[in-house]
């Protein structure tokens, strides 16, 4: 990696993959060194769950600005402070050993030394400041739904990774990413965005549910025998590996039969066909699930031991921004919906 500061190496951060090892990170300066600490890349997702719920607002002629705005910002500080919060409770609880998958495909914050203690909690605490005022502005904004959509994300966040029994290694983790990255995420941002309720938002919020799901149980399929010998019970060490691949086989097939469900029940316009254009990836994805991991990285292989999990990500990145497409032209002749 390049050693750089500034803007430039800010964005960089958003972009690629994994940077594998803390040398990577010598030459940036503390908020590029943190922002790839809080894996970054892996923000897209929040960011684009936050432009399909702007989207479906202003398809129903209920969008607001500054309402938009600090969902998009809510969303991505909260996806980092559960980056940084799953780095330090797999440190604390000792999954993340020398051996683990997690020190292996990149830096890891807080046992490579990267980021020192005082940084990470400094910017923990930062994050944090800034979820609690916008959490605050959407309360006096919204009332009492407001409380419960947040109440219900901080409890998910809570109970993810921190809670004595962590949902991740209870089976839930998996279900847990889909209810965020979908319904609540989606269809609640929607909600504090219009101030009502929608069923085709909920309706719409499915797919990008299941392509965020797809990611994690590729993530979990990648590290199952590690978890399994840790007592982490994921979705793939309760089902094996076998079933877990077949599941997200249907995830990622799932994505888009629910797309033509809303077309033709009038939730989403023709223009949402346009995620068609990501079905090389989803074809790749669901080939790549199919079998059996190699034994071996193939040459050149940037991410190594994420197998399923890369593909599974490579194929959202390209399926959200796709919607994000659908849904924006959408939004300009929201007239053509059944």
């Amino acid at each position: 990696m390049r050693h750089s500061a500034g803007p430039r190496a800010w964005a960089q951060a958003f972009t690629g993959f994994y940077p594998p090892t803390a040398a990577d990170l010598a030459g940036l300066d503390p908020v590029a060194r943190f922002l790839y600490a809080a894996r970054s890349v892996i923000l897209v997702i929040s960011f684009q769950a936050a432009l399909l719920a702007g989207l479906l607002a202003a398809t129903d002629g209920r969008f607001e600005l500054l309402p938009f705005l600090l969902v998009l910002a809510g969303y991505v500080v909260l996806h980092a402070i559960s980056n940084l919060s799953n780095d330090y409770f797999g440190a604390r609880r000792g999954h993340d050993t020398d051996d683990s998958p997690r020190r292996r495909y990149t830096v890891h914050p807080v046992l490579s030394g990267a980021v020192s203690s005082r940084l990470l909690v400094n910017g923990i605490l930062v994050l944090a400041a800034v979820a609690v005022a916008i959490g605050a502005y959407f309360i006096a904004l919204r009332g009492w739904a407001a409380v419960a959509l947040i109440t219900a994300g901080a409890l998910l966040l809570w109970a993810y990774d921190a809670a004595p029994r962590a949902l991740k290694a209870l089976g839930l983790g998996e279900l847990a990413a889909f209810v965020v990255w979908g319904p609540l995420m989606v269809a609640g941002g929607y909600y504090v965005i219009a101030g009502r309720w929608s069923a085709a938002a909920l309706l719409a919020s499915i797919p990008y549910g299941l392509g965020v799901m797809s990611i994690l149980v590729g993530k979990h399929i990648d590290q199952r025998d590690f978890d399994e010998s840790k007592h982490q019970r994921t979705l793939p060490v309760l089902l094996g590996e076998g079933r877990a691949r077949a599941l997200n086989r249907g995830a990622v097939i799932g994505m888009y039969v629910v797309i033509a469900a809303g077309i033709a029940l009038g939730a989403l316009t023709p223009f949402a066909l346009v995620v068609g254009f990501a079905l090389p990836r989803a074809a790749r994805a669901v080939r790549v699930m199919s079998e059996p991991a190699p034994q071996s990285p193939p040459a050149g292989y940037v991410g190594w031991p994420l197998w399923y999990h890369r593909v599974c990500l490579v194929h959202n990145r390209a399926f959200g921004w796709l919607y994000v497409l659908g849904l924006a032209v959408g939004a300009v002749f929201p007239g053509l919906r059944r």
